[in-house]
């Protein structure tokens, strides 16, 4: 069962994040954290002066906010097994985590189509954003640098081994922010009733970017759906073994008893997608 927080609710996860960080790195001030979740929740909600709100639904805001859960968890995770990172670290990570998806966001001057269209630049934006935000909370040059090697991790062709990091603690974060966005969508008990969606937001991003029919990744909703189990098996699942170092690890309860509950989640995803496609 994935963690018992309203997914939907950002003050919810907020608090759960805060608990975690707090458990972790007891007498903590946690002030940065909930600033960055009050920030970007008012972001993707429309309230910042210069972006409209998220006006996708599947890389929507639930998304960003099951990413996030499933990164603290990894977190508190490897603090009761390897313990190496940093209280600075976690507010990084949870930065990384919220921020990751904010290139989807539109200018408020921005009134054609909707953010699927930066499905193909979406992480370069999300960078820049991150950039020009994360300094004005006091977050260093280098942290900064730190939090958009993360974020670069996301990116469905990016090798890792060629990124640049500051030190090993800052790629396991890379490593725990690529694991965190896969299995976040990929557990939500919505995701198989979201691939439409998801159809929906590469047709637009290839209407946008003008890709000829024949060299689109799907040729229909349907096509997309039924290449999804394959995409699991040959080509995330190896990832989160190989590239992102299996961090995912940390997520079984009790550590190290290959009790996970986000890859049962998956899993049960997946036995639905599949009686689906055998039933059509």
């Amino acid at each position: 069962m994935l963690p018992n927080v309203d997914f939907d609710d950002p003050a919810a996860v907020a608090a759960f994040v805060a608990a975690r960080f707090s458990a972790i790195h007891k007498g903590a001030d946690d002030t940065l954290l909930h600033r960055f979740f009050s920030d970007v929740t008012a972001l993707f909600a429309g309230r910042n002066p210069d972006y409209s709100p998220i006006d996708l639904k599947y890389h929507n805001f639930r998304h960003t906010l099951m990413a996030t859960v499933c990164m603290s968890v990894i977190l508190e995770g490897e603090h009761a097994g390897d313990g190496n990172l940093r209280p600075r670290d976690f507010e990084l990570a949870i930065a990384g985590v919220l921020l990751h998806d904010s290139g989807y966001l539109k200018l408020r001057s921005d009134t054609e189509g909707t953010g699927a269209k930066y499905t193909f630049c979406h992480i370069l934006r999300s960078c820049a954003f991150a950039a020009t935000y994360l300094p004005r909370l006091g977050v260093t040059d280098v942290e900064v640098e730190s939090v958009l090697s993360a974020i670069n991790c996301t990116g469905p062709n990016s090798e890792i081994a060629r990124l640049r990091f500051r030190d090993e603690e800052s790629r396991l974060v890379g490593c725990a922010l690529a694991t965190s966005d896969y299995l976040g969508q990929l557990s939500d008990p919505h995701y198989p009733n979201k691939l439409g969606e998801l159809y929906a937001e590469f047709h637009e991003s290839d209407l946008f970017a003008n890709v000829p029919e024949d060299k689109r990744a799907f040729k229909s909703e349907e096509d997309l759906i039924l290449r999804t189990p394959d995409f699991w098996r040959h080509v995330v699942r190896p990832k989160l073994d190989n590239d992102f170092q299996a961090v995912y690890r940390f997520l079984e309860r009790p550590l190290h008893s290959g009790k996970n509950d986000y890859l049962d989640a998956v899993a049960a995803n997946f036995e639905v997608i599949a009686r689906r496609i055998a039933t059509h």
